[in-house]
Formats: C-alpha cells, sequence, structure tokens
C-alpha cells in the first residue's frame, strides 16, 4: 500500500509540473492556435494525469477505510471524462475559430480549408 501513495505522488507531481510547463507555453506561444494547444497539454498531463494519482492515492491511503473506493472511483470517472471531452473541446474551439475567420494561421505551410487565410512569409 505504501507503494501506491508513492505513485499517487509522483503522479501529482508530475500533473504540477505539467501545468507549469504548459502555462509557460501560453505566456511564449505567438498565435491562437499554438497558444490552444498548450492549453490541451495543461489539460490532459496537468488535470488527467493527478486526478489518476489521486485515485491510486485514495487505494492506498488505509484510514479512508471503504470510502477509499468510492473516492478512487469518482477521480478515475472524472480523469476518463477529462481524456475524452478535453480533446474534443479544443476541437471544437479551432474549427470554430477557423471557420468564422478571427485568427489567421501562422505559420502556415498550406491550408486546405481556406488557402486566403494562410499566411505565408
Amino acid at each position: 500500500m505504501e507503494a501506491l501513495i508513492y505513485i499517487g505522488l509522483i503522479m501529482i507531481s508530475v500533473g504540477a509540473v505539467s501545468d507549469l510547463i504548459a502555462a509557460i507555453g501560453m505566456n511564449r506561444f505567438r498565435n491562437f492556435y499554438l497558444r490552444l494547444h498548450a492549453a490541451t497539454i495543461g489539460t490532459i498531463w496537468g488535470a488527467f494525469i493527478p486526478i489518476v494519482g489521486s485515485a491510486i492515492l485514495a487505494i492506498g491511503y488505509e484510514p479512508l477505510g471503504e470510502l477509499r473506493w468510492f473516492v478512487a472511483g469518482s477521480a478515475f470517472v472524472t480523469a476518463f471524462l477529462i481524456l475524452i471531452l478535453a480533446p474534443a473541446g479544443s476541437h471544437a474551439l479551432a474549427r470554430a475559430t477557423h471557420r468564422a475567420r478571427l485568427v489567421k494561421v501562422e505559420p502556415c505551410i498550406d491550408d486546405q480549408l481556406d488557402p486566403n487565410l494562410c499566411v505565408k512569409k
């Protein structure tokens, strides 16, 4: 059981570092699409991994008694929902922004949806 606690703590730490890296990416990246990528990385690695880590931590934490299975189960369900919904939400944001022509695509190599939006240097 002690190994589960250490694994959970490591996963939570990995999530904290990933959130920090995603925050740096949000500040450093120049356009909307690159920032959206950094936000999605922060959501998956910074939310999914720590929630799974907290579920593993709850399984290994015996003072919770039988309640630990409820905590772990709800954490696993939440992590699964984040894993499914975060990329779908990011895709919907990117597609809506592209179709509304709100943001020019920079840097752009080839845009087959709308060649007029591609800013080539």
